[in-house]
């Protein structure tokens, strides 16, 4: 298997392991009814960032432009890291292993006057940044997203490294 190879690989892999992950995400909140909190709602932004970006490099890749995808790449690298970290703040603060933010709750949009709030007031529920909605397997959303970001973080550096290989071959 030649670099370019492997780095195609990568780079599929993680387009898809990233679309599947804020699929999940969007489900669990459409269809499964569990409302997401400002941190969890700002956990997505490195999918809707990264994933464009694992694009732009598949893109150049193939037009044998390894360079500049490699490039692109690492910054990839750097946005599914940063989202990790994210997921290890928020997870660290449901186990109260740190405080969380103070100012964080309610991802599920503000009425629009004091007249329907106070229809609506049993409808409205405040979201916690510090408290998991949901375990799986003992890890909360906030903590599968610390392990799917640092995955997908890793299959944009071996991505970058094979292309940085393919330059050479």
């Amino acid at each position: 298997m030649t670099k370019a190879t492997t780095a195609r690989a990568a780079m599929t892999v993680l387009l898809l392991g990233g679309l599947a992950v804020i699929a999940t995400a969007w489900g669990f909140q459409l269809i499964g009814g569990y409302d997401p909190c400002e941190l969890c709602l700002e956990q997505r932004v490195p999918y809707y960032v990264g994933l464009p970006l694992t694009v732009l490099a598949l893109v150049l890749a193939s037009k044998g432009r390894h360079g500049p995808a490699a490039l692109v790449l690492l910054l990839t690298v750097a946005v599914f890291a940063y989202g990790s970290g994210l997921g290890v703040y928020q997870a660290g603060a449901e186990w109260d292993f740190w405080q969380g933010p103070t100012d964080c709750g309610g991802g599920s949009g503000a009425p629009k006057s004091a007249a329907s709030m106070l229809e609506n007031l049993g409808g409205y529920r405040i979201v916690s940044c510090t408290e998991a909605a949901l375990r799986v397997l003992g890890l909360s959303f906030a903590g599968w997203n610390a392990v799917a970001s640092a995955g997908l973080a890793l299959l944009a550096l071996i991505g970058a490294v094979s292309l940085r290989g393919a330059i050479k071959e």
